[in-house]
């Protein structure tokens, strides 16, 4: 081989394994980027679905603790919205009835307890995995990066009970960042259920008053509400579950959805494919399916209720707390879990769009 012919050989060579290793040095980026998203997500075999009919119910452990949310399937449809005018206690502003389609998500089968509220509230299980000596994972250090509350001034349960006993008293604001936490713990995208969702889940295919029929005599098999409490709320899931599974929708504690209160909402058309009424101020905001302190009608599918500043009205800081409502003591909420998770632009456009913007001052 001549000396030209040898450099040629050996130039070529060398583009070759140089080649060669970009495209291998490429790959193991890519596997370790696919590596280190997955490793943000917490298997659970049972919550994963190609298609919606795939849906299961399943469970999400909320890791360091023996704590997990239980999360139950809800099938996309169309529902009318909204109350006809004949239904007895109806409000004005349950209409005008309007029909809406909902995409598949998933559901909390249950309002969340103090017990998985205080996990993120107190970091319950971040001091329960130091103290077992179990070094930070990427979930971890991800939900380091989440606000907590400042510290309660009384105690939020009001001597009514803890555990499995439903959180109350706090803002939207609280129960918005709850669900940031979740989300960062799981891997999983969590928020709140828009107005739309909650009630086509609390119908589960009904047209009637409540999901069980119209009669409010029968509302002692399936919810808490004052006439058969003794002034507090019950631990959750003692009563029947409506029929898609999910229990207390009717009364026990009324529930956070994402939606800004307009009386008018329902009459200004718009758009009916998930909708949901952005937030643009503070007051009022909505919750849904009435309390342990409420009459029957409150407690109706398409019963709505609206926040006011007079649920801080006990708070004694200056200014005013950004995680607590003091006299809401009927008012916590559940998580939904859309089927498809959204992309940051849409989550930056409409999900986790709120304002104003809530800022702690002792931050």
């Amino acid at each position: 081989m001549s000396l030209s012919s040898r450099s040629v050989y050996l130039l070529t060579l060398s583009c070759f394994f140089l080649v060669a290793f970009g495209c291998l040095l490429v790959q193991a980026i890519a596997q370790d980027g696919a590596s280190g998203e997955s490793a943000l997500v917490l298997p659970v075999p049972d919550a994963v679905a190609s298609t919606p009919e795939e849906m299961k119910a399943y469970s999400d452990p909320l890791e360091h603790t023996d704590l997990a949310v239980a999360m139950v399937p809800i099938p996309g449809g169309k529902f009318i919205m909204g109350s006809d005018e004949s239904e007895t206690d109806r409000n004005e502003d349950e209409g005008t009835l309007r029909e809406v389609q909902i995409s598949p998500f998933w559901m909390g089968k249950f309002e969340v307890t103090w017990d998985q509220y205080d996990a993120w509230r107190e970091d319950i299980d971040q001091l329960r995995r130091k103290l077992m000596s179990i070094k930070a994972g990427p979930r971890d250090l991800a939900v380091d990066g989440v606000s907590k509350p400042t510290e309660e001034y009384t105690d939020m349960s009001f001597g009514m009970g803890k555990g499995d006993y439903p959180a109350i008293c706090m803002t939207q604001h609280a129960a918005r960042v709850f669900c940031e936490w979740l989300s960062a713990k799981t891997g999983r995208y969590y928020r709140l259920p828009t107005e739309a969702e909650w009630e086509y889940a609390c119908r589960a295919g009904t047209r009637t008053a409540y999901s069980f029929g119209d009669n409010p005599a029968d509302l002692d098999q399936y919810a808490w509400f004052f006439d058969n409490t003794d002034d507090g709320y019950q631990q959750v899931g003692k009563k029947k579950p409506n029929p898609w599974g999910l229990h207390d929708m009717h009364g026990n504690v009324a529930e956070w959805v994402l939606d800004q209160y307009a009386a008018d909402y329902y009459g200004r058309g718009g758009n009916k494919v998930d909708p949901l009424n952005i937030p643009s101020k503070l007051y009022p905001r909505v919750v849904r399916g009435g309390g342990w302190d409420d009459d029957p009608e409150m407690l109706r599918s398409a019963a709505r209720n609206a926040s006011s500043d007079e649920w801080k009205d006990q708070d004694p800081q200056v200014p005013r707390s950004i995680w607590y409502h003091t006299d809401a003591l009927s008012v916590g909420f559940r998580v939904v879990r859309p089927f498809k998770e959204p992309s940051s632009e849409e989550r930056k456009a409409k999900w986790d769009k709120t304002a104003p913007v809530q800022k702690d001052p002792e931050d």
